[in-house]
């Protein structure tokens, strides 16, 4: 049996696999990611300095108003790096709090590279005792979907789970994801399978996440991230996976749209909201109230969704 498939070390769930954690945290919540992301910004708009003082409140009391409320928090790592020492450290201390509520972490960090540094990424994000630990990260796997396999063993032998970019919402990303692959061996953490004539990067990155799900029950631990705010074309019925979807509210992404666009998944559907949440704060009554619309009209446009197909 695979790591992913219910093998390997207890991890942050007492050895239950990532897949079958977020299910169960969507099942109790709904399925709503919500993103805490400290722009400049939003700290002037809660009346914070942009300093790791200011980073450490609006972080901190954002988790706070999410703690036990949804499924999955996804701070973005870039915003509490820009501080230094200082702004990883209040990161840590926001994993903590996570960590101590029960709510499932989707760190964002993107981190994608080869041999002993992907190692070193994967013993800081996905191994046991590490202070920067979460319950999942996101990757990138435009150095190869290959090169990501010192994560995916740590994350399989922890409990944990990866989200690897597919199909972005950026305009640029298109250059990327949308060229045509040769047939070619695809190189996964356990397996290898061949790509087609014709089938878009962003779909041969699906297809190698599928093969590393397969099997896996509920779904696998291995997500796709697929911007929200587009329509991404790509064939995800056999990804036994979650799929992050940012987007959902500043970006234009909205959740009729989300459930339309998804309709075929087998796994997860995460959207993720950030910022059209954040402005809402710093009031705690107020953020947990804009947290419950979001979930409202997601349950509503799902159920819609499903009652037409």
């Amino acid at each position: 049996m695979s790591p992913a498939a219910g093998g390997g070390a207890p991890g942050p769930g007492g050895g239950v696999p990532f897949g079958r954690r977020l299910a169960d945290a969507v099942a109790a919540h709904g399925p709503l990611c919500v993103g805490i992301d400290p722009h400049r910004e939003l700290l002037a708009a809660w009346g914070l300095a942009d300093d790791p003082a200011g980073l450490e409140r609006f972080a901190r009391d954002a988790m706070a108003a999410l703690a036990g409320q949804v499924a999955v928090v996804k701070p973005q790592s870039a915003f509490f790096e820009r501080h230094g020492s200082a702004g990883v450290a209040v990161l840590e201390r926001v994993l903590a709090d996570a960590r101590e509520s029960g709510t499932l972490v989707l760190l964002d960090v993107k981190r994608g590279d080869i041999g002993s540094t992907m190692a070193g990424y994967a013993d800081a994000y996905l191994t046991d005792g590490s202070p920067l630990a979460a319950d999942a990260v996101t990757l990138s796997p435009y150095l190869g979907f290959g090169s990501l396999a010192p994560a995916l063993t740590a994350a399989a032998g922890s409990g944990r789970g990866v989200f690897v970019l597919a199909r972005t919402s950026n305009p640029d990303g298109a250059q990327v994801q949308t060229a045509q692959v040769q047939t070619a061996q695809v190189q996964t953490a356990r397996v290898q399978l061949a790509d087609r004539d014709g089938r878009s990067v962003a779909q041969a990155m699906v297809n190698a996440a599928a093969a590393e799900n397969a099997g896996c029950t509920p779904m696998g631990d291995v997500g796709v991230v697929i911007g929200a705010t587009h329509e991404h074309g790509l064939e995800l019925s056999g990804l036994n996976g979650p799929v992050l979807a940012p987007g959902l509210g500043a970006q234009g992404g909205t959740p009729v749209e989300l459930a339309v666009r998804f309709g075929e998944l087998t796994g997860v559907l995460l959207p993720s909201v950030s910022r059209a949440w954040l402005e809402k704060g710093p009031d705690q009554a107020a953020l947990r109230a804009a947290v419950r619309t979001w979930q409202d009209e997601l349950a509503g446009a799902i159920e819609q969704a499903g009652a037409t197909q």
